[in-house]
């Protein structure tokens, strides 16, 4: 069964020095305010849409990892995930980090890396993000 989630954002004035709102609508769990300045310069209290694609990115690569590593018969006790999405205003999106730090009892640090690698690959997220440039360290704790 296919599912659906909603956000949507609410933006008053130019790029440079207009502001916005973005609103979680499935979850309902919060409003979150953005800027020019908080996307290309610091963030000063206000999200971007980078940060959302990080939030979105390493909750799903954790998820597509535990999965393949239980389905592996290796479930994972523990997995942290950070996302870094780099953005260069006049550019874009220009790569995306994945640190994964895992604990995973019966797993050696080879394995833990190939089932990494191949979660990155696997992850929605990822195959969503396919236009950038994602790489990946992965270690054991």
């Amino acid at each position: 069964m296919a599912t659906t989630r909603q956000a949507h954002t609410v933006w008053e004035g130019n790029l440079l020095e207009g502001k916005g709102v973005v609103t979680l609508d499935s979850s309902g769990i919060g409003e979150y305010p953005v800027s020019w300045p908080s996307r290309a310069e610091a963030a000063n209290g206000k999200t971007s849409p980078e940060e959302l694609i990080a939030a979105a990115h390493s909750s799903c690569y954790s998820m597509a990892l535990s999965h393949a590593l239980a389905g592996a018969g290796t479930p994972p006790s523990r997995l942290e995930t950070k996302a870094d999405v780099t953005f260069q205003p006049g550019e874009g999106i220009t790569g995306i980090h994945l640190t994964v730090q895992g604990e995973v009892p019966g797993i050696d640090a080879d394995a833990f890396a190939k089932a990494a690698e191949d979660a990155k690959a696997n992850c929605p997220v990822s195959q969503a993000l396919t236009g950038t440039t994602i790489t990946l360290t992965a270690s054991l704790v």
